[in-house]
């Protein structure tokens, strides 16, 4: 099976995120993860949806279909090697008087995680990166036990020179300030 990012840029247009998803239910495909922002451009979103497919030509037919859904401005696929992509995950590590403590400059400088809230009994640390990276983290901290743990989807860009303004130079559209 082969990991595929679709990125999808739309209409920022209510409904829209389940007409999208209705594909992917009818094709029988898995989203393995969903992230939903608006872009640099005032009233454009752009969902970046992660599937595991064997069949290329699958992918290929379902972006076709996506992209005949009006709203729709473009849509690309891309396997793992053509973006540049991360993740974010929060974790809430028990940190119990008399228990062993934390070494956070060790994280810090092993795994490139941050303590970004603390309090007596706990602390939430944040680790970015890739999945692989945050599960080896999440093999690290699991015996401080982990009370919270969430992860976020991927966010990607390609790794084309090109942005969506060259993809779509016909739309006028504001930047935010």
């Amino acid at each position: 099976m082969n990991t595929y990012t679709i990125c999808i840029f739309t209409e920022n247009t209510i409904g829209l995120l389940n007409r999208i998803t209705i594909i992917f239910t009818r094709r029988r495909i898995n989203i393995e993860s969903l992230t939903v922002s608006e872009t640099e451009r005032m009233g454009v979103s752009r969902f970046t949806i992660v599937i595991k497919h064997d069949s290329r030509e699958a992918v290929e037919k379902l972006v076709r279909q996506i992209r005949k859904i009006i709203e729709v401005m473009a849509v690309f696929g891309y396997l793992n090697d053509e973006i540049v992509s991360n993740e974010i995950a929060l974790f809430k590590i028990a940190t119990p008087l008399g228990s062993k403590p934390l070494d956070i400059e060790y994280i810090n400088k092993n795994f490139n995680a941050w303590v970004v809230y603390w309090q007596l009994d706990y602390v939430v640390i944040e680790k970015t990166g890739s999945e692989k990276q945050i599960f080896e983290f999440f093999s690290y901290i699991k015996p401080h036990g982990i009370l919270e743990f969430v992860r976020s989807g991927r966010v990607a860009v390609g790794k084309t020179e090109k942005g969506l303004v060259e993809y779509l130079p016909e739309y006028e559209w504001e930047y935010y300030l």
